[in-house]
């Protein structure tokens, strides 16, 4: 069955507007869903510990090796910090853009908020349902943790492991927002809910089936 448009979304016969979210808000939006106890949100919380702790333990046991002696692997773990912070970004939102294209999106555009740290991709009034924004939310969190497992297997053995090996623990924290965004639609069980965003008003809205 194919979304509703946005005009049928909007008949308040049909649906229920349950969010309205203006993009200037979203890290405080999903800081305050990262707070919440959805099961969605305990899963993540839980990974997310895991891999801020396996990043620091490799990170400090390549500065315990630099002062041993070999210094490849801090600086293959330096140039990982860089990467994170640069082209793992761009990649990020190249995936969402990929995933929203594979959705049925005709038209993507790439964006930020450079004062808060914000990167997005979006479909301008493209109407999306839970499982298609759980696809384009979780596409970058397990095509790179796809990726740098099979790194890791590979390269296990040498320095560039240390460069995955922190690319791959960095990376979650850079899927806290997509969770939280993702979090909205398993609030409220059984009950079809669907998203869209306005460009023109930098605003992403959230309707409930009636």
């Amino acid at each position: 069955m194919p979304n509703p448009s946005i005009e049928n979304l909007r008949n308040p016969e049909k649906y229920e507007l349950v969010a309205q979210l203006n993009h200037n808000q979203i890290k405080e939006f999903v800081i305050n869903q990262l707070t919440q106890n959805g099961r969605i949100i305990k899963v993540y919380m839980v990974y997310q510990i895991l891999m801020i702790l396996v990043g620091m333990f490799f990170f400090t046991l390549s500065i315990v090796l630099a002062f041993q002696g070999p210094t490849t692997p801090l600086y293959y773990s330096l140039a990982a910090l860089v990467f994170c912070f640069s082209a793992l970004i761009i990649l990020h939102e190249l995936l969402h853009g990929i995933a929203l294209k594979l959705a049925g999106a005709t038209r993507v555009t790439y964006g930020s908020y450079l004062k808060k740290f914000i990167f997005y991709a979006q479909a301008d009034q493209f109407v999306i349902n839970r499982s298609q924004f759980a696809f384009i939310a979780l596409a970058p969190l397990f095509v790179v943790k796809l990726i740098t497992l099979i790194g890791i297997i590979i390269f296990i053995s040498h320095p560039v492991f240390y460069f995955i090996i922190f690319v791959m623990s960095g990376h979650s924290l850079f899927c806290a927002g997509d969770i939280g965004l993702l979090s909205i639609f398993y609030k409220i069980k059984n009950i079809e809910i669907f998203t869209f965003d306005v460009k023109a008003e930098k605003t992403s809205y959230f309707y409930r089936r009636i």
